[in-house]
């Protein structure tokens, strides 16, 4: 019985060669030539003016609040359902998170709901493009300049989507990136945010090196409070063999996408990914929902037959109000549809590595699971 592994990464020889050449320079903390070379690379390739590598994708959401100047009293619109992290990030910065429902056709923050939500100490937008699908950015930006706040995109799941032609990532004052392994690039653990003001990067660059003061004879001085987010030179010397492959993984993700819509399209109870007029899914995850009542299975009934069959796939997000972290923010309102695709979504075997014959034997599971529940 082959086993199917959600997401792994595809790493070559010019990984261990980039990688290798970093070690033999001596470079290979914080600081060194490829790290600089990816960030530029990496700018160039998004169309954007700045980017700054970090240690994390949680970090550089934490880097990119930090660097707008969000603090303690401020409120911070993030989608109700998404990774913790992006509510993490508002908490460092003493800043309360407050959420805003899904749409059900792109499974992404609803503009409606975050218009909703603008109060007085709203002073930013945290928008996640969900599984790789990009968010309806125009309406958010548009509402988020009439009252004079800030925009984040969390890109971590969408490297190389587009809302209309437009890469995500760079349509907000800030786009934040993970380069964790199962990502569409990945440097192991890493992360990247994107600007378009120089101040932003400026602060940005300052913040992730422990704020060390620029001028100072003395080097152990600080002129605020800074971290440790910095991405390795080794990491980067991996990110820049992945990143001039990135075409070559979304294309990858892409046709499994297609057949995995030709293998599961006719299975009654099995909703497929989205993929809107307005948008290119790069399908970080292959994901579904599945509806008990036609397809005979819920969703974590298919998860353990599945498992059974040595195949490895994942529950949607729990959203952020049913998080025990968080669990104040579940009496202050309902989120039907963040709580509809938390408790029904699955994420199939979705890596760069996944091959036509894993998707054919993923699929066959599915439709002979599906027969005979409906023939029991």
């Amino acid at each position: 019985m082959p086993y199917v592994p959600l997401a792994e990464p595809l790493l070559g020889q010019k990984e261990v060669e980039y990688a290798s050449a970093a070690i033999r320079s001596g470079w290979i903390s914080g600081r060194g030539p490829q790290v600089e070379e990816f960030e530029v690379k990496f700018s160039d390739w998004l169309g954007v003016r700045h980017a700054v590598a970090t240690s994390s994708g949680t970090g550089a959401l934490h880097l990119a609040l930090a660097s707008l100047g969000i603090a303690k009293g401020d409120e911070v619109i993030i989608p109700a359902f998404s990774m913790a992290a992006i509510a993490f990030a508002v908490t460092y910065m003493g800043a309360k998170p407050v959420l805003a429902d899904s749409e059900a056709s792109s499974w992404n923050v609803d503009p409606h709901e975050i218009e909703k939500k603008i109060r007085d100490k709203t002073r930013a937008i945290v928008v996640m493009h969900t599984y790789g699908h990009p968010a309806d950015m125009d309406p958010i930006i548009e509402t988020a300049h009439r009252h004079g706040i800030y925009v984040v995109e969390d890109a971590a799941e969408a490297q190389g989507a587009e809302y209309k032609g437009r890469k995500a990532g760079s349509l907000a004052d800030v786009g934040c990136f993970s380069f964790f392994a199962n990502k569409l690039i990945t440097t192991g653990e890493g992360g990247m945010l994107v600007m378009k003001d120089e101040d932003v990067d400026s602060r940005a660059r300052l913040l992730r090196d422990m704020a060390f003061a620029r001028h100072s004879v003395r080097k152990f001085v600080h002129s605020r409070v800074g971290y440790n987010y910095r991405l390795t030179n080794v990491q980067a010397a991996i990110g820049l063999a992945q990143l001039e492959r990135i075409d070559e993984f979304i294309s990858i993700r892409r046709k499994n996408a297609q057949t995995y819509r030709a293998l599961l399209g006719e299975i009654g109870g099995i909703k497929l990914p989205p993929e809107l007029p307005y948008a290119r899914n790069v399908y970080w995850m292959y994901s579904v929902l599945v509806d008990k009542g036609k397809y005979g299975l819920s969703r974590d009934d298919l998860v353990r037959r599945l498992g059974n069959y040595r195949i490895e796939t994942r529950p949607f997000f729990t959203p952020i109000h049913q998080q025990p972290a968080y669990a104040e923010l579940g009496r202050e309102a309902s989120y039907p549809l963040s709580e509809f695709l938390s408790a029904t979504g699955l994420n199939l075997p979705s890596g760069n590595t996944l091959t036509e014959e894993q998707i054919e034997y993923v699929s066959s599971k599915i439709h002979s699971l599906s027969n005979m529940t409906n023939h029991a």
